[in-house]
């Protein structure tokens, strides 16, 4: 069932979740810093969630069955090379340089906001921040196709075009979905594609783009943990994500933080 938030009170509760999720990524930033384990953000962005936000963390206890454990932390930090759903632990300390993608999502009255970012813990390489930039580009020029009458192909087309524009790949495992009152609905939004393919668009749909886009070939591979992807190359990986509704004449961002309000 394809997701959708039509009714005004369901479009401000989709806006305090995703305004929720928001203000856990610019709380946590101040924090990511070189020898910071990813399990102390996960601590602290957890206290965060439940405390000062009155959410529920959506991913602490996601998934499970069929022999796969359930997700067992509040949020996913996905460092260098790791695509996506890395999970925080005391072992995994930052170092200088390193890129990390925090992925939040949190539960606000039944409804879910899903955001992510990138950040540097110190002083990153030349290679790590032109790759946050391109996938967070690709990220934008993907919501730009968001319109009634435009599919989901030119979504997934802008996102490519852009990426391998810049000679990085664009990871086809894993997509944007649908999302309001479920985690992960329909539809299924690829970040690659043809323009004029697929699903069309409509006001009211509400969906994340959320493209992962590597430094060297598109490949990855599933870590034994079952969660935690990573690039087969060993090469760096970046993430942005958020949260959106299709409105008449484009698409209304629920996950926007600040800085981007400028």
């Amino acid at each position: 069932m394809v997701a959708r938030i039509e009714t005004e009170a369901d479009i401000q509760a989709m806006r305090e979740a995703g305004r929720c999720a928001s203000r856990v990524l610019e709380m946590i930033g101040e924090y990511v810093q070189p020898g910071v384990s990813t399990e102390a953000l996960n601590e602290r962005c957890h206290r965060f969630i439940v405390e000062e936000l009155d959410c529920i963390p959506a991913p602490l206890n996601y998934g499970g069955g069929g022999g796969q454990m359930p997700f067992p932390k509040s949020i996913c930090t996905s460092v260098n090379h790791v695509v996506c759903h890395g999970i925080p632990t005391v072992s995994k300390v930052l170092k200088n340089g390193d890129a990390i993608n925090i992925d939040i999502t949190v539960i606000k009255n039944g409804f879910h906001g899903d955001t992510s970012k990138m950040f540097f813990a110190g002083e990153p390489g030349v290679l790590a921040r032109r790759l946050a930039t391109v996938t967070q580009e690709c990220m934008y020029l993907g919501i730009e196709q968001v319109r009634p009458g435009n599919c989901l192909g030119d979504i997934g087309h802008a996102i490519q075009q852009h990426a391998e524009k810049n000679r990085f790949s664009v990871v086809r495992e894993f997509c944007g979905h649908g999302i309001g009152k479920v985690f992960h609905d329909d539809p299924q939004v690829l970040h690659y594609g043809r323009p004029g393919a697929g699903m069309t668009l409509e006001e009211g749909m509400s969906f994340t783009i959320e493209p992962m886009i590597n430094a060297g070939k598109r490949h990855i591979k599933i870590l034994p943990d079952q969660w935690t992807a990573v690039t087969k190359d060993h090469k760096l990986s970046a993430q942005w994500e958020h949260t959106l509704r299709v409105t008449a004449d484009g698409a209304e961002i629920f996950t926007l933080r600040e800085e981007e309000r400028i």
